[in-house]
């Protein structure tokens, strides 16, 4: 079994930031050639998604139509008034899994798996677990 954890360092209040890459070196040096990737966020204002990679308008319109469903000047009462990004968080979720086949991670033509961050700019943690049938 191989496990670890990354850093995504984030720059912007909301966004998605494409980690498709460095998911896939890490299942590239691991030599699974069949099996599970599997991914979490330990954070409760980001979350995980697989989504279009190929336009990036698709991830603001992700963000603008979120904003959309959760509205930012609802009078939440949560006192850190981040109640929204525990909202979208949750919309998202925190973990995938992925399938691994070949050592490539089994992902469509136009997918790419984003962190979704909702309350920074942070440093965040993404934890991965690759589960190998060979």
């Amino acid at each position: 079994m191989h496990s670890g954890q990354f850093t995504v360092s984030t720059s912007q209040h909301m966004h998605l930031i494409d980690i498709t890459s460095e998911v896939q070196t890490l299942v590239t040096q691991s030599e699974v050639k069949d099996g599970l990737c599997y991914l979490f966020n330990p954070h409760t204002t980001a979350g995980l998604t697989i989504n279009e990679g190929a336009d990036p308008d698709v991830r603001s319109d992700i963000i603008e139509g979120l904003k959309e469903i959760v509205p930012l000047s609802y009078p939440f009462k949560h006192r850190e008034g981040n109640s929204p990004s525990h909202i979208m968080a949750s919309l998202m979720g925190a973990s995938l899994t992925i399938m691994i086949r070949n050592n490539r991670l089994l992902l469509g033509t136009w997918q790419a798996i984003y962190f979704c961050e909702f309350d920074g700019p942070r440093a965040r943690k993404v934890h991965w677990q690759f589960l190998a049938n060979n």
